[in-house]
């Protein structure tokens, strides 16, 4: 089925980001943060060196290293981060996560910034991780959407992975998923299909239905995905038992911690969660200068 391809695609540009797009990101950061001069770090001699470390304030699931390298990098060359973990790796409260030396002003001047990914991106990652956990032991996959923060689309869709979950479409460019409003213009569900079929032969189409009706419309139209919106356990039960197969299915809408397991029970291929990129509470960190 085309969505292995896509999926695939997907993991291996979410595993290797270029560290050109890595390092503009940071470029506009630093921009936003320091602008032409950091005031306060010029209350530091030039001369003076320090070492500091981070550390997290609570348990945590590690993703950020690179943009955290690369702002240091761009501050100041000279400065020299050692990690103690790895982007992925599971962090026990107060874990020492990496140290850093260099001149103490350039230090001050990149550490909001540095400390602003790795807080949130690590939020993604952790957060990812507490959702794969619920359903571990199953065959199902849990993908992120498109409700990232402007900006950080491609580093939290890769926190996401670093949680152990999967990506859906990156942007509106490398998957079809054809809505309610995609539906009322076209005309029909069936008539949706054939025309993104005739557009774009070997792209998955992933066509969203709010009710049993609509679901048959797309089997019909021989949709490669369905997804399924806030369909209740009933509903995805039956929808399991209709489709047999000829799709797979993908639920979503309001889907919690609580929740995804008996969601995952009803027996669909995949559940969206807007909530691992767009429900993210910053990790709490700390760096601490010795």
């Amino acid at each position: 089925m085309f969505l292995s391809t896509i999926v695939t695609n997907n993991m291996t540009l979410m595993n290797t980001i270029p560290a050109d797009t890595i390092a503009s990101q940071v470029t506009l950061a630093l921009a936003e943060d320091v602008g032409q001069q950091d005031l306060t770090a010029d209350l530091i001699p030039v001369s003076t060196m320090a070492t500091a470390t981070i550390i997290n304030r609570e348990p945590a699931t590690l993703c950020g290293q690179d943009w955290l390298n690369e702002v240091f990098k761009q501050v100041d060359e000279t400065i020299k981060v050692t990690w103690q973990f790895n982007d992925g790796d599971t962090l026990k409260s107060d874990s020492i996560i990496c140290e850093l030396s260099g001149p103490a002003r350039s230090l001050l001047t990149g550490e909001r910034t540095a400390m602003n990914y790795l807080q949130t991106l690590s939020a993604t990652a952790t957060l990812s991780q507490q959702y794969a956990a619920q359903v571990s032991d199953l065959k199902i996959q849990i993908l992120d959407t498109r409700k990232t923060i402007p900006g950080l689309r491609l580093a939290q869709k890769y926190a996401v992975r670093c949680g152990g979950c999967h990506n859906h479409r990156i942007g509106l460019y490398d998957g079809i998923l054809i809505k309610e409003n995609h539906i009322n213009a076209a005309g029909s569900v069936t008539d949706a299909i054939s025309h993104a079929r005739r557009l774009h032969p070997t792209i998955a189409i992933e066509v969203e239905v709010e009710n049993i009706m609509e679901l048959e419309q797309a089997l019909a139209g021989k949709a490669d995905i369905i997804l399924l919106d806030n369909f209740d356990l009933p509903l995805l039960e039956q929808a399991v038992t209709l489709t047999q197969g000829r799709a797979l299915l993908e639920a979503s809408g309001n889907v919690s911690l609580e929740t995804i397991r008996p969601i995952a029970l009803t027996g669909v291929d995949r559940i969206s969660v807007g909530a691992l990129t767009k429900h993210v509470n910053a990790i709490d960190l700390s760096m601490r200068f010795q």
